[in-house]
């Protein structure tokens, strides 16, 4: 499979890679046999996160014996220097190996999350510390906020920058994938198939695979969706015909007025409603695993019991850039989990 550097670091990457959210979902023995397989193809990329389940357990266990194939990517949400360097050497351990080859800051939300981490006693400082040790060989970070991700890349502190891009959700395309271009920062684009709201691999593969600059880690949990995807990059035809072109648009018209982007502007809620979780929950429960949507008692505290609380002010709305129905949406969904739960019981 072709391969690209990623960025300024050392790294040969495969054109595509994949994430490590899914691969939750099944059994575990078919869980590493995805992983492996995917290796099998040629694809050398793994992104995960110590946040992602089991996610880092299982492609530890896939890739015990096959270590020197892989380019590991991994990420931690923690912010202080005590906190990062213990879940570094959690992921290394959960990972079964002795260093991570990208380690990134977990979705660097908005300013003050970003100033802390570089503050004195910051994670910063752990991830150099790791990398100094030898720990981990390189730093990146994850965003869902553009202005964030284009302050973070024009700075001299990351590697790589990991954002979602796909057709629908294509906000980096103007700004940040050229900025990372030009600072030679490389992008990791996640999302490739817009949280599982995209469902025609060849469309979404082919819109990323469009910027050179772009490395797409999607996310899958069967060895079919593998081969499929590896099928259209060694294909090595990814023009976009005026047909395809049509079809996006018409999946643009219809999804984009209902997909929640999770920048996170409209957060916080002055009634405590968890607004960009309720509005992934069905995009979550294609994706992760099943037992999750088994347990009232995850859902009820984090999604409907602050669901319940919304008085339809419409001040989400008003903060939303991409002027979602979000209090219809908040409704729709909560109608969607308490489903799943009387199902359930």
């Amino acid at each position: 499979m072709k391969t690209v550097k990623l960025g300024k670091t050392d790294l040969e990457v495969t054109r595509i890679g994949i994430g490590g959210i899914p691969i939750q979902r099944p059994p575990e023995e078919e869980a590493i046999k995805v992983i492996q397989h995917a290796l099998d193809l040629g694809i050398n990329f793994i992104d995960t996160a110590l946040g992602y389940g089991d996610s880092e357990i299982r492609i530890g266990k896939a890739i015990a014996e096959r270590r020197e194939e892989v380019i590991l990517a991994t990420k931690g949400g923690w912010r202080d220097k005590k906190s990062a360097l213990q879940h570094i050497d959690s992921s290394l351990q959960r990972l079964q190996t002795d260093y991570i080859d990208l380690w990134q800051f977990h979705n660097i939300g908005d300013f003050e999350a970003y100033e802390v981490l570089l503050k004195p006693g910051g994670a910063m400082e752990a991830a150099k510390e790791a990398l100094e040790a030898g720990k981990i060989r390189h730093i990146g970070f994850s965003s869902h906020s553009l202005d964030v991700a284009l302050k973070a890349v024009a700075s001299s502190h990351f590697e790589t920058v990991q954002f979602p891009l796909n057709f629908i959700s294509n906000e980096a395309v103007d700004e940040l994938v050229p900025l990372a271009k030009k600072e030679n920062v490389g992008f990791i684009g996640m999302k490739p198939f817009a949280g599982g709201n995209l469902r025609d691999a060849n469309l979404a593969i082919k819109y990323v695979l469009q910027f050179d600059n772009v490395v797409p880690d999607p996310g899958t949990g069967k060895v079919e969706e593998i081969e499929e995807i590896v099928n259209i990059v060694n294909s090595g035809s990814w023009e976009l015909t005026p047909q395809e072109q049509q079809q996006m648009e018409a999946l643009r018209n219809e999804l984009g007025t209902q997909l929640c982007r999770q920048c996170g502007y409209c957060m916080p809620c002055p009634q405590g409603v968890v607004i960009s979780l309720i509005l992934i929950a069905r995009g979550m429960r294609k994706l992760w695993p099943e037992e999750l949507f088994n347990e009232p008692e995850w859902w009820y505290p984090k999604y409907v019991a602050s669901g319940k609380n919304c008085i339809q002010c419409g001040e989400c709305e008003e903060k939303c850039p991409y002027k979602l129905p979000i209090r219809e949406m908040i409704s729709e969904n909560i109608e969607f989990i308490e489903g799943i739960i009387q199902r359930k019981l």
